[in-house]
């Protein structure tokens, strides 16, 4: 009976230190501090929802629902663990589960004003989904929108409500009728419509080339259809000064992208020259500042500095357009100056919630929110340099034998399916223990070293390189050095105080050399700031 008291008594002193890990923003600290106090007394509600809500903070959603599902079980009227396992069915975009959750929330406490508020937000998500999922077509019958848009024709520097061709024709006619009046002979009148032919016919002409955008506009112009390293340079220095990219050549940069990307295979093959060096950078997150700090530190793209951005441009931070139209930006100024891969965030589902299609649609357009869903899924799934390093955006699979010729053949061109191998290779994390484990996040799954020794072997490579993970000092070196993470957004979403980090490698040995950096000031505008209301609520 005393052991029990003391174990009790221990059990609080944990919490308390873990609630002060929390409190200073030590996620990781405080999971393990409660842990220990879940060891000592697992029959406490309180213990099990706080963990979940540390786990909610890294993103940890499959975690946080199995830790408040527990708090439920040891106390169902004990709010807080409906309240956090709703909370995480939100981050992984399943709103019908969440709404279940919160009704339970509202059941119990009526009179509390904040679960009456997240009910109705909850509420306004479902039934928002279920109007999506009514009006949607289905996916056989979807067109493409990137081939309805012509660029070339947005933000012509005249103003008239008449094409140019209308107006020439209609001349032409007036003057051919004014001509038979007065009885003019046949030679004037054939004459006057081969006049009017040749100007229709040049009217056409000019109005192919015509791509004068309005001349109030001061912004980055693109001189025909080539993007150049001064246009790049001028549109990064008016985003770094709040300034906007006219849409027609916004239109142009993602167009051209979706061109490139789609010529590409799923498992991209880097070569670097001997004596050249190659940059892998991990997560942006939307971080505009910090991408420039990046080209700052490092230099800016090129053929003979290229770079591969390992996927999560997007969500999360509010200059999340401002990252993805400068990289595309450089990936259509040359090719092989940067590489792109997919991550989990570059998807319709992440994008609702996490806020990129908030900010698309208040800086540009409802167009370019379709025209970005749809580039999304030309994205590569992985990259492997010089037949020894393989970079990927989450990690490694369910099952062993897996070979590159079998992520060659996968068919990117979707959005991500739950399961199966592009699912893993998007959302799957290393774990310590050996073997395999379920997934912290709730998708994809956990693997340990032994499952990275044997991929290596299997397809004769040296090293994983993947990102999807905030660690405090931009990496983390796993796997007895055979697993590194990057993470290239500094103290991300404004308050984790982690660093940043990218690698360079040099060949021909690719031993890696990680460069660590500190996050830089940036305007005023809170991450999330377009975020779902709803989520926006739990950060």
């Amino acid at each position: 009976m005393e052991t029990e008291k003391t174990d009790v008594s221990k059990a609080e002193e944990f919490k308390q230190l873990a609630n002060e890990a929390f409190n200073a923003r030590k996620y990781s600290q405080a999971i393990d501090l409660y842990t220990q106090a879940i060891e000592l007394n697992s029959r406490n509600a309180v213990y099990w929802a706080n963990r979940a809500f540390a786990h909610l903070r890294l993103e940890e959603y499959g975690s946080a629902i199995q830790d408040a599902t527990t708090a439920i079980e040891v106390d169902p009227k004990y709010s807080k663990g409906y309240y956090r396992r709703g909370a995480a069915h939100l981050g992984l975009g399943k709103f019908k589960d969440a709404l279940k959750d919160f009704q339970q929330v509202k059941k119990m406490c009526p009179n509390d004003p904040d679960a009456t508020k997240k009910l109705k937000e909850c509420e306004k998500a479902v039934m928002k989904l279920k109007f999506e999922e009514a009006i949607a077509a289905p996916e056989s019958e979807r067109r493409s929108v990137a081939e309805s848009i012509d660029y070339h024709s947005i933000g012509k520097g005249h103003n008239s409500s008449v094409s140019t061709e209308v107006a020439i024709a209609a001349v032409t006619v007036a003057v051919m009728a004014a001509l038979v009046m007065f009885k003019t002979s046949k030679a004037t009148i054939i004459s006057a419509i081969v006049i009017g032919l040749l100007l229709l016919l040049g009217a056409y002409w000019w109005s192919g080339r015509n791509t004068d955008v309005e001349p109030q506009y001061s912004g980055a112009r693109i001189e025909g259809d080539v993007v150049t390293l001064d246009f790049v340079k001028k549109m990064m220095e008016d985003f770094k000064n709040q300034k906007c990219l006219h849409k027609r050549y916004a239109f142009q940069i993602v167009l051209q992208t979706r061109e490139l990307l789609q010529a590409l295979p799923s498992l991209v093959d880097i070569k670097v020259p001997d004596g050249k060096h190659f940059t892998v950078c991990g997560d942006v997150h939307g971080q505009f500042y910090d991408l420039l700090n990046i080209f700052e530190l490092n230099g800016l793209p090129s053929d003979d500095n290229p770079y591969l951005f390992n996927g999560d441009f997007v969500d999360r931070g509010s200059f999340s357009l401002e990252v993805i139209l400068t990289l595309f930006a450089f990936k259509c100024m040359s090719p092989s100056a940067i590489y792109l891969a997919r991550g989990n965030h570059e998807s319709k589902s992440m994008n609702k919630i996490y806020g990129f299609e908030g900010e698309v649609r208040s800086k540009l357009s409802d167009t370019f929110v379709e025209l970005f869903a749809e580039v999304f899924c030309y994205l590569p799934l992985a990259h492997v340099i010089n037949s020894k390093v393989f970079v990927v955006h989450g990690g490694l699979f369910s099952v062993d034998g897996v070979k590159l010729s079998d992520i060659r053949a996968i068919n990117r061109f979707c959005e991500p399916p739950e399961e199966g191998l592009m699912c893993e290779l998007l959302w799957s994390d290393p774990q310590p223990l050996p073997g395999r484990g379920p997934s912290k996040r709730g998708v994809g799954l956990s693997f340990g070293a032994d499952v990275t020794k044997r991929f290596l072997q299997e397809n004769n490579l040296d090293l994983v390189v993947r990102s999807h993970e905030v660690k405090d000092e931009g990496y983390e070196i796993e796997h007895d050095g055979k697993l590194i993470t990057v993470f290239s957004a500094p103290n991300y979403c404004d308050q984790m105080g982690n660093k940043g980090a990218f690698i360079r490698f040099e060949a021909p040995d690719l031993k890696p050399n990680i460069v660590t950096f500190t996050a830089v000031p940036h305007p005023d505008v809170k991450p999330m700031a377009y975020a779902n209301n709803f989520l926006r609520m739990f950060s």
